[in-house]
């Protein structure tokens, strides 16, 4: 499970990724290019969920926490987003940010360059090559 750093042991293609971060953030967006690319990522609904330690059930290797600012949620979601919802899921998502081997702002970022970073982070990683 991670613990805030990359796992050692099998080879990145073999971690287990989840993806957390607020709405809007480009999860299900990120997940998809992952596993086009061969890794195992799923997305956890923290931002939902009062469970503080719900990404934690998915048993990952890697967690990686997507942020945004609340002008880009609303950019993506429409004007009247209520920052109370935005709040809240800070909130929620706190125990997996501290966990997160890697943290990337998304608000100015496509998903190429979101999937990109997140690429080249893994590659970086270079714990055991493939």
């Amino acid at each position: 499970m991670s613990t805030g750093a990359f796992p050692t042991g099998p080879s990145r293609r073999d971690w287990k990724i989840v993806v957390v971060g607020p709405c809007a953030s480009g999860k299900t967006t990120l997940v998809r290019g992952l596993r086009r690319l061969g890794y195992d990522a799923s997305v956890c609904g923290q931002e939902h969920s009062e469970i503080a330690s719900l990404w934690r059930h998915t048993e990952p290797d890697v967690v990686i926490a997507l942020d945004v600012d609340l002008a880009t949620i609303r950019h993506r979601r429409g004007s009247d987003w209520p920052e109370n919802i935005y709040r809240l899921q800070q909130r929620r998502l706190a125990d997996a940010r501290a966990a997160a081997a890697l943290i990337l702002d998304t608000s100015l970022l496509n998903p190429d360059a979101t999937l990109e970073a997140v690429e080249r982070r893994l590659r970086e990683a270079q714990i055991i090559s493939d």
